[in-house]
């Protein structure tokens, strides 16, 4: 079957990235490569894959379909840990499976006890707590409760962590957030120890907090962007900026390129219209070279006479308006242009290159937006 387009991610990237970030959270440190959103768009089967091969041997997962994923594709027998939607009557497969899961309220630890109960087997947990962030975690209230729970049904429960998540790491702007809830934390993690419940792990750590926020690192980080190649902020990357060798001043590679193929060529008159509407009318006489990949690709129609694209290395505009499943591009000004000529939407052609940070910024998209919109059934390759 002959696709619209494609993606290549480059394993040889993926093992620079983790190298960086090897290097700056120390080599006792597990880390675990955060798999949600279809791996960042990067795909949850490619990215076992690479990251294994890499000697990453734990996966963080948004829900329990994309563990199923990551534990499908596993060869090593990694690590799967589940930071957020679980449903009760799924906790008996994953105890059985050994997958660990957050924790974050009395109902899901409940269903934890009684379904090891039944099972005659420990459910490996992680208590999340509520330090500042306002989404899920045990309140500094519920305490005593979740620590007479714990200690009450020790035969029953692994205790795999003690967690939280931060509120923006990325963003200076919210450093007194952060550091009241790094304190927070260490509360909570103090209270516990009195009591007697000991974890396995202690993790809060996210890329951008693992790169800002070095007391974070704790027993293990979860890391999302960065081992995709990408600063979870400008202001991560300037703070890093000065501690960086000279000739490694970009020290995370990208991995995802995303490559189409010119599908046709049509010759358009000075003062005709390009495509719906009168968006874009030709200033001159135009080569238009259309390209089947449109906003159901992840294409944004934002990027109507906005976007860019690479065609024999030269950087060229998109004209007129981003349709379902093509966009026209203005090709006048190469020679030789052919049907089935690649055609570069994010990465390197000859000199020039279009980073998913440039392409992000004309749709005023994040990253993290950006890439895991990229749709499940655009095939992805390993390059090497």
């Amino acid at each position: 079957m002959v696709h619209t387009s494609y993606i290549e991610i480059s394993k040889s990237a993926y093992k620079n990235n983790l190298k960086f970030i090897r290097s700056q959270v120390g080599s006792h440190v597990t880390i675990s490569s955060v798999v949600k959103g279809n791996a960042y768009g990067h795909g949850i089967e490619n990215t076992v894959n690479i990251a294994e091969s890499a000697g990453i041997r734990h996966f963080s997962t948004f829900s329990t379909d994309e563990a199923i994923r990551v534990k499908t594709t596993s060869t090593k027998n990694s690590e799967i840990m589940i930071m957020g939607m679980v449903d009760n009557d799924s906790i008996p497969y994953l105890i059985e499976n050994e997958i660990s899961f957050y924790v974050f309220d009395l109902d899901r630890l409940q269903a934890a006890i009684q379904a090891s109960n039944s099972l005659g087997k420990k459910a490996k947990i992680h208590v999340e707590l509520e330090t500042g962030f306002h989404r899920t975690g045990f309140e500094w209230e519920e305490r005593t409760k979740v620590a007479e729970m714990l200690i009450k049904n020790r035969e029953n429960l692994q205790l795999a962590g003690l967690c939280t998540h931060y509120a923006g790491a990325e963003s200076i702007g919210n450093f007194v957030r952060i550091k009241s809830q790094i304190k927070t934390y260490m509360e909570f993690k103090q209270w516990f120890q009195e009591k007697g419940l000991h974890f396995e792990k202690y993790h809060t750590a996210c890329s951008a907090a693992s790169l800002s926020y070095p007391e974070t690192i704790m027993d293990m980080v979860r890391i999302g962007i960065a081992q995709y190649g990408f600063w979870p902020s400008q202001e991560t990357y300037m703070l890093k900026f000065k501690q960086l060798a000279p000739n490694m001043k970009n020290p995370l590679k990208r991995l995802i390129s995303w490559k189409s193929k010119v599908m046709s060529i049509k010759k358009v008159k000075m003062g005709e219209f390009v495509g719906y509407g009168n968006s874009y009318m030709a200033s001159r006489n135009m080569t238009i070279a259309l390209v089947p990949i449109g906003y159901c690709h992840g294409f944004s129609r934002n990027l109507s006479n906005l976007g860019k694209v690479l065609i024999h290395g030269k950087i060229l505009p998109v004209v007129g308006t981003v349709t379902m499943n093509a966009i026209s591009v203005d090709v006048t000004d190469l020679k030789d242009i052919q049907k089935r000529d690649e055609v570069v939407i994010i990465g390197r052609q000859k000199r020039n290159e279009i980073t998913v940070a440039s392409f992000g910024e004309s749709t005023q998209q994040v990253n993290y937006e950006l890439l895991t919109r990229l749709p499940h059934d655009i095939p992805r390759k390993i390059i090497s």
